[in-house]
């Protein structure tokens, strides 16, 4: 049963990227909520194995699978009002954090990791000349950071406590998200010319959401560290 839910997997993540080239060429909102919505049907359907298999980690298959929700509304909301939109990436990433604590118990060294990553984006926030920030947008991207940075440390917790698919599947994604919110910043914050910022936001965003969205299906309920 397992093949069958991963082939889905791959059908709708390819379907996600054809998508993701729709709204790049066209760049209609309705175009980019269908391609959301593409990346929580694969959460869906992993969630609706995990409860009927049996065989999967169903805590953090319905916490990802919320974060995925979120996720959606954020990207959805995002092109209408960039505040409302950050605000609900951010309690997505909270439950992406949570739903690795349900992988790898949560211990106060998963905060290494997220504190240097975090530091380093504060930096760049504040020093790099190019933003043109106002106070209250510049407060709401430290706040995001600190969201984002913790999730993608908490991913690499994992990996460095246990090495496997899942969790290097984790990492991957998280690790695109990241870099997608990046570019994200840098596209809408600073008066550099051209597509390529916004262009590396959405090759790497869409990728992300589908690898996070297929974590789900890998989620053996054997793959829980308990340390």
């Amino acid at each position: 049963m397992k093949k069958q839910f991963f082939i889905f997997n791959i059908i709708l993540a390819l379907l996600v990227l054809v998508g993701d080239a729709f709204y790049i060429s066209y760049g209609h909102l309705w175009l980019k909520s269908i391609t959301s919505a593409g990346f929580v049907l694969i959460g869906l359907i992993n969630l609706v194995y995990a409860i009927i298999s049996k065989k999967i980690n169903l805590k953090y298959a319905i916490i990802m699978f919320i974060g995925l929700v979120f996720a959606m509304l954020g990207d959805i909301l995002l092109e209408i009002n960039f505040m409302i939109g950050a605000i609900l990436f951010a309690i997505g990433h909270i439950f992406f954090f949570i739903s690795y604590c349900f992988i790898a118990r949560f211990k106060w060294t998963d905060l290494i990791a997220g504190g240097i990553i975090f530091t380093v984006a504060v930096l760049v926030l504040t020093l790099v000349p190019l933003f043109n920030f106002d106070t209250m947008m510049l407060l709401l991207c430290i706040f995001y950071a600190l969201i984002i940075s913790l999730m993608l440390g908490k991913a690499i917790s994992n990996v460095i406590r246990e090495r496997n698919l899942l969790n290097i599947l984790m990492l991957v994604g998280s690790g695109l998200f990241f870099f997608s919110d990046l570019m994200l910043v840098f596209n809408v914050f600073t008066d550099i010319p051209g597509i390529a910022l916004g262009l590396l936001c959405l090759i790497t965003y869409y990728p992300a959401e589908c690898i996070l969205a297929h974590t789900i299906l890998q989620a053996d309920k054997k793959e829980k560290i308990e340390e």
